[in-house]
């Protein structure tokens, strides 16, 4: 009897740490580096890496960085964290030695904020917030007026209804900020446009964004857009009618949806500022108090046109969108009064 019970505790013992290492992101699942000399990341994110949005621009974010500095750098990846839960994993993650806690979206900054202050020699990050918290909290703030402003520009020079539309999360964070550049972007290339505006309530419900994007297309839409990763959902519905759309993240291009209606693509660039907070900050002993900005003056963002659409674009509106985009990498804060547009009277 004594044998067997002995026998069945190391079962359960094998069994825990299994669990434990599975949960924790394991080299068999493909998303943890390996052990290194240098800095530990840890991501957290309430979706998972390949959502072909929001999460997925962070996760390519870390591994551009980690290419950039190579043993500087190891990261382990937590998915489908949601907020009421989250405050366990920073928590494990800050005794377990990680360096840099990064906490992919403004839904975390509670569980963020109490936990940073019981581990003060532990640099912890979150986004989007334009706001500077304690000295071991960094936030980040993606000015997303800007490439939204370049979507307009495509959706209202190119629209042939002159009716357009945007899917959005929330009026919230740099999901507005996009929505008012799209707006200001609009009004520039065609004053004339009507432009409809939508907001699913959620950054992943692809179904509602579907639904949304539908309903505009009857209403006459002939060029949408969105952000987060829900946009995917309107974007395949886009597909479905045969209309067009201008997308937020480069992973976007690459799905069959994407490839047949998505003329362009701008894209957050993560990699620049994990590689900023390490060189810059970490390197220095500088944990937080910051508010990093990401715009294209700082490669915050990068954009494209879809090679695969790109001849049916007039030449006139290549031009003007790349004159833009020099103008928003000669300077930052050039769409400063992107507060000005009253996203509910567009």
């Amino acid at each position: 009897m004594k044998k067997t019970l002995k026998m069945l505790c190391i079962a359960v013992v094998a069994i825990s740490v299994l669990f434990v290492s599975c949960s924790k992101g394991s080299e068999d699942t493909g998303k943890t580096t390996k052990k290194s000399s240098g800095y530990k990341v840890a991501l957290v994110v309430e979706s998972t890496v390949d959502d072909k949005g929001w999460c997925q621009a962070m996760y390519d974010g870390l591994v551009e960085a980690k290419g950039v500095l190579g043993d500087k750098m190891e990261f382990s990846v937590f998915e489908k964290m949601l907020a009421i839960d989250s405050g366990s994993i920073f928590r494990q993650c800050a005794a377990e030695g990680y360096d840099l806690i990064l906490a992919h979206g403004a839904q975390y900054k509670n569980s963020i904020l109490e936990v940073a202050s019981d581990f003060p020699n532990v640099a912890f990050a979150y986004g989007t917030a334009d706001t500077v918290e304690g000295n071991n909290v960094f936030t980040y703030m993606p000015e997303s007026e800007e490439t939204g402003y370049l979507s307009g520009l495509i959706a209202g020079y190119m629209t042939k209804s002159n009716i357009v539309g945007l899917v959005g999360p929330v009026d919230g964070g740099d999901a507005a900020r996009y929505d008012r550049g799209y707006v200001m972007g609009v009004r520039d290339a065609n004053p004339n446009a009507k432009i409809l505006v939508a907001h699913t309530g959620s950054f992943s419900d692809n179904v509602k964004a579907s639904e949304m994007a539908t309903s505009q297309i009857r209403s006459g839409a002939d060029f949408l857009t969105g952000s987060s990763q829900q946009a995917v959902g309107a974007m395949v519905a886009t597909a479905d009618a045969k209309k067009s759309w201008v997308a937020q993240d480069f992973a976007q291009l690459d799905t069959d949806a994407g490839r047949s209606c998505c003329y362009a693509a701008s894209s957050y660039n993560y990699g620049a500022v994990i590689v900023d907070i390490i060189n810059n900050y970490l390197d220095k002993g500088i944990k937080g108090g910051i508010c990093i900005p990401l715009n294209f003056n700082n490669d915050g963002f990068v954009f494209k046109f879809n090679d695969a659409l790109k001849a049916q674009i007039p030449s006139d509106v290549i031009t003007a969108v790349e004159k833009a985009l020099d103008g928003f990498k000669a300077k930052s804060g050039t769409l400063s009064n992107w507060r000005s547009i009253d996203i509910q009277k567009v």
